[in-house]
């Protein structure tokens, strides 16, 4: 039998508790099942923008060195959206994958990543879909900001971490562990150990670490 990981991704920390990933991993069940296919593991995306490349993901980063280091080379995802919603970034993990010799299925659509030019066009008639329904998006959100601003006078978003009281303290130990070399999730479960809770109490996760470094060096 074939192995495979699965990779699933949610873009607003609010849609983690929704039926995202049910969704997904339902999907991809079905396909591994009608193809021989185990699923070796299943990486969690939570939160985490489709239209950044690879890099800054924590899960994409920890399955793409398990990829390249136990043998699996096939990764299944539900759409092609849930890998990117950036036709650049999209088609630079694509072409990521081949050169590693690594395969990726989009189990909706899975001839979708071959060489045919039929379908690079259409994948990439895709991606440019997935990426305007991302700005529109975008700007209808802005657009509902800017008219409450207009009629109450104030419309703040949530703030980020760092900025109450008694979480600089968090983005400075978060920013030290990181500057001696340590991974996101051991910051993480470094945090959990010094008692160094999130906003909600709650332990840290590597995602919410990722997202705190990129707003205290932006």
């Amino acid at each position: 039998m074939k192995h495979a990981f699965a990779y699933l991704r949610v873009s607003g920390k609010g849609q983690v508790e929704g039926d995202g990933f049910t969704r997904q991993l339902e999907a991809v069940k079905k396909y591994a099942a009608a193809n021989g296919i185990k699923i070796a593991k299943v990486f969690r995306e939570e939160g985490v923008s489709g239209g950044t490349d690879w890099e800054t993901r924590p899960a994409f980063s920890e399955m793409m060195a398990a990829l390249l280091s136990n043998g699996t080379q096939a990764v299944l995802v539900e759409r092609l959206d849930r890998v990117a919603r950036d036709l650049m970034v999209q088609e630079s993990i694509i072409a990521d994958f081949k050169r590693k010799g690594l395969t990726i299925v989009s189990v909706n659509e899975p001839d979708l990543c071959s060489d045919d030019p039929s379908r690079v066009l259409m994948r990439q008639m895709l991606g440019a879909f997935f990426q305007y329904e991302k700005t529109l998006l975008v700007a209808k959100l802005r657009g509902a900001r800017q008219r409450k601003r207009a009629k109450d006078g104030v419309c703040e978003g949530r703030k980020a971490y760092g900025a109450r009281e008694g979480e600089k303290a968090g983005v400075e130990r978060i920013r030290a562990l990181r500057k001696d070399g340590l991974p996101l999730q051991a910051i993480a479960d470094t945090l959990h150990k010094e008692d160094i809770k999130t906003r909600t109490g709650k332990a840290w996760s590597a995602v919410q670490v990722n997202r705190v470094l990129h707003r205290a060096s932006a």
